[in-house]
C-alpha cells in the first residue's frame, strides 16, 4: 500500500512538472513590433489602360479590275512578296489575268485608227466641197455680170445662183462633219485611255515604300471589283514609328492631354517598358454597355524594330510624378496600436484623439493615403501618422502625405530620414520562431492583447 501511494505521488509531481512546464513554454511567447524602413525614391501617379499597337501609317492595296490571281512579284530582295516584304514605291506586288483587257484595248485602239480616218475622209470631202463652191462663186459672179439677157437665159442665171448656194451650204455640212468626226476621235481615244488603265490595273504595284504586313490572296484565286475594291496587301509606311490605340474611360480623358508622357509594356518583352507620348485625343467617342470610352494615340520610336504591330500593350498615363522623396509603405499608415502599445508620455494624446476621430466621423483615426497631385504639388499636403518603436512601446510621428502610387506614399516632416524604422504591425515568436501572419490560420486569443 505504501508502495503504490509512493508511485502514485511520484506520477503526480511528474504531471504537475509537465502541466507547469507547458504552461511556462507557452507563456514564453514574445510579441515584437514589425519595421521596415523609410526609403528614398520616386512615386509616380499614372492611370493604367490597356491598347494595341498600331503602325502610324497603313496603306490598304486593293484591285480595280477583276480576274484571276497569276502571279507575284519580287520584294527588294529578290523574294517572292509575302508577308514581311520590304517594298519600294512601284515594286509589283501580283499580277491579275489581263487577257480579257488586253483585248478590250486592242479593240479600242482599232476603234482610234478607224476614228482617224473617218476626220481624214471629212477633211478629203470639205476640201472638195470648197473647190466646187470657188467654181460655183466665179459662174455665179459671171452670170451676175450677163444677167437675164437674150446671152444668158433666165432658166441658166437662176441654175448658177442655185449651184452657188448648194456648194456654200455643202461646204458648211462638211465643216460639221469634221466637228463629227473629231469628236468620234476623241470618244474612241478615251475608249482607248480607259481600257489601257484597266490593263495597267492587272499590275498591282506598291504606291509607297514600306513592309508588307498582311498578303490576303493566293495565286489562282479569282478577284472581284464591283462596289468596292477587293483588298490585297496591307502596307505599312514606316515601322520605325509607332502608335498605341488605347480606348480611356470617360471618368479619366480629362487628364489626358497632348505631349503627355507614357510608360507602356508588352507581354512579347517581358520586364521591359517602353516610352512615349500621346498625340491626340480622338472625338469619336464610342459605348459598350453604357460605358463611354475615347480612344487615344500614344506615338513611340520603333527604331530597333522590336515593337510588332497588333501587339497588346499594358499602358500608363504618368499624371504626376516625384523624384527623390522619403517613402513609407502604405501599411505603415493603416497600422494603429493598442494603448498599451503607445509609450506612456504619448498615451493621454493617443487616447484623445482616438476618441476625438472615432466620435466626428467613426474612423478608427488612422489617416488613409489618398492620391491628390494637384494638392500635392500646391503644397497643401493631408497628414497621417506613423509610428516607430520606442523601447518596448511605440510612438507617433506625424507626417504630410503626397503622392501614392497604391503601394508606397510620399512623406515629408520633421523627423524623418532615409533608414528610419516604422512599425508595419506585430510579429509573435515562439520558441525561436516567428509565427507566420497568414490571413487563412485560424486566429486563437493570447494574452497581452494587441491589434495586428
Amino acid at each position: 500500500m505504501v508502495k503504490r501511494i509512493v508511485v502514485t505521488l511520484i506520477v503526480l509531481s511528474f504531471a504537475a512538472a509537465g502541466m507547469v512546464w507547458y504552461f511556462q513554454r507557452v507563456d514564453a511567447q514574445t510579441t515584437s513590433f514589425r519595421t521596415v524602413r523609410v526609403t528614398r525614391g520616386d512615386v509616380l501617379v499614372a492611370i493604367s489602360a490597356t491598347g494595341t499597337v498600331e503602325p502610324e501609317e497603313v496603306v490598304d492595296v486593293g484591285a480595280q479590275v477583276a480576274g484571276q490571281i497569276l502571279s507575284f512579284g519580287k520584294d527588294v530582295n529578290g523574294k517572292t512578296v509575302d508577308y514581311g516584304s520590304v517594298v519600294e514605291e512601284g515594286t509589283i506586288l501580283a499580277k491579275i489575268d489581263d487577257s480579257l483587257y488586253r483585248a478590250d484595248a486592242a479593240q479600242a485602239d482599232a476603234q482610234v485608227e478607224s476614228a482617224q480616218a473617218g476626220l481624214q475622209r471629212a477633211e478629203a470631202d470639205l476640201e472638195q466641197m470648197k473647190a466646187k463652191l470657188q467654181q460655183a462663186e466665179r459662174d455665179w459672179h459671171r452670170a451676175q455680170k450677163l444677167g437675164p439677157s437674150e446671152a444668158l437665159s433666165q432658166a441658166s442665171y437662176d441654175a448658177y445662183q442655185s449651184a452657188y448656194e448648194t456648194a456654200k451650204a455643202n461646204v458648211a455640212v462638211g465643216e460639221a462633219a469634221i466637228l463629227q468626226a473629231k469628236a468620234s476621235l476623241a470618244q474612241a481615244e478615251a475608249v482607248l485611255q480607259r481600257a489601257q488603265r484597266n490593263l495597267g490595273y492587272c499590275t498591282i504595284k506598291s504606291p509607297v515604300k514600306g513592309v508588307v504586313i498582311d498578303r490576303r490572296v493566293n495565286i489562282g484565286q479569282t478577284v472581284v471589283s464591283s462596289l468596292n475594291a477587293p483588298s490585297l496587301f496591307l502596307i505599312a509606311k514606316d515601322l520605325k514609328r509607332m502608335q498605341l490605340w488605347v480606348a480611356v474611360n470617360e471618368a479619366d480623358i480629362g487628364k489626358i492631354h497632348a505631349g503627355q508622357p507614357v510608360a507602356f509594356t508588352v507581354d512579347a518583352f517581358p520586364g521591359e517598358t517602353f516610352r512615349g507620348e500621346v498625340g491626340k485625343v480622338r472625338l469619336n467617342a464610342s459605348m459598350t454597355q453604357n460605358v463611354v470610352t475615347y480612344t487615344v494615340e500614344i506615338i513611340t520610336d520603333n527604331s530597333t524594330g522590336r515593337l510588332l504591330p497588333y501587339l497588346t500593350a499594358n499602358i500608363q498615363f504618368e499624371l504626376n510624378r516625384h523624384n527623390g522623396v522619403l517613402l513609407v509603405p502604405n501599411v505603415a499608415l493603416r497600422w494603429k496600436p493598442s494603448g498599451e502599445q503607445v509609450a506612456p508620455e504619448f498615451r493621454e494624446a493617443f487616447d484623445n484623439h482616438a476618441a476625438q476621430k472615432g466620435g466626428s466621423d467613426g474612423t478608427d483615426g488612422t489617416q488613409r493615403p489618398t492620391s491628390r497631385p494637384a494638392e500635392a504639388s500646391a503644397g497643401t499636403m493631408s497628414r497621417g501618422i506613423i509610428w516607430v518603436t520606442e523601447g518596448e512601446y511605440v510612438r507617433p510621428i506625424r507626417v504630410g502625405l503626397g503622392l501614392t502610387d497604391g503601394t508606397n506614399t510620399e512623406i515629408e516632416g520633421n523627423g524623418l530620414t532615409e533608414g528610419l524604422e516604422v512599425v508595419t504591425g506585430l510579429q509573435i515568436q515562439q520558441s525561436g520562431q516567428t509565427a507566420t501572419n497568414n490571413p487563412f490560420t485560424p486566429k486563437f486569443p493570447r494574452r497581452g492583447g494587441g491589434s495586428r
